[in-house]
């Protein structure tokens, strides 16, 4: 097994194409997002890379068979222009193994002719909420102005600690290769998968290229976290001896 091995396995022509991330994360916000946009748009397999800095084994597929663990590239048909979409279900183990992969990801989308960056992730509040804000950071000073007029938010220090992993060298290595990149981070508690955080990701996405996406099938998955969530909030009631909304409804 080599350190990095890069199957091609399409070569399509792409119209002015967009690079956008989603690996596993806080929330699994990135991942959601990319998901749901390969779940609703035409979609083509176009590269699978393969790499011993990602967790040794194997995933079970449907049928019974294994595939070794990898991340796949996409690219995805919208209406006037391409995505070239990386998802998986795995980030590197250490540190090394982050610049690398960020390295190889970084030549795909180059070898597309890819001018811009997009990584999609979440950032944890360590609370349940109802309002979702979209964070940003890019490499790009004139970035902050388009971001910043679809509502996407530039806070100082914050997210705390910076961006790890393939969403913050996703910006500083393509910055080095003259790449104009953001990572959008939606705010999530932490504690869950975040459908609704994903939407709200999505959505600075759409305003910012330009296409539409269906959210229902998103919605669906965040009504099922949502009932997740009030069970989980039930059991801490329980466990302080707070009364539950059930309980409360019996108090005059």
């Amino acid at each position: 097994m080599n350190e990095i091995t890069v199957d091609a396995v399409a070569d399509p022509e792409l119209r002015d194409p967009v690079f956008v991330e989603g690996l596993p994360g806080v929330g699994h916000v990135g991942k959601l997002a990319v998901e749901h946009l390969l779940e609703e748009f035409d979609s083509e397999l176009v590269r699978r890379v393969y790499s011993e800095h990602l967790p040794p084994q194997v995933v079970l597929q449907d049928d019974g068979t294994t595939q070794l663990s990898c991340v796949e590239v996409h690219a995805v048909a919208l209406d006037d222009r391409d995505l070239l979409v990386l998802t998986g279900d795995h980030q590197a183990s250490e540190g090394p193994g982050h610049y690398r992969l960020a390295e190889a990801f970084l030549d795909i989308a180059e070898a597309f002719d890819v001018e811009t960056v997009y990584a999609l992730g979440g950032v944890p509040t360590g609370e349940l909420m109802d309002e979702y804000a979209v964070l940003g950071a890019t490499n790009d000073a004139d970035f902050v102005s388009e971001l910043s007029e679809v509502g996407v938010e530039f806070r100082d220090e914050d997210p705390a600690g910076g961006i790890v992993g393939t969403s913050g060298l996703l910006l500083g290595l393509g910055e080095r290769r003259g790449l104009r990149a953001a990572c959008l981070m939606g705010e999530t508690s932490g504690y869950l998968v975040d459908p609704k955080s994903a939407r709200a990701v999505l959505e600075v996405l759409e305003e910012m290229l330009g296409f539409e996406v269906d959210f229902e099938s998103l919605e669906e998955r965040a009504e099922e976290m949502e009932d997740v969530a009030n069970k989980i909030q039930e059991m801490e009631n329980q466990q302080s001896g707070m009364p539950s909304e059930e309980d409360l409804r019996y108090i005059g």
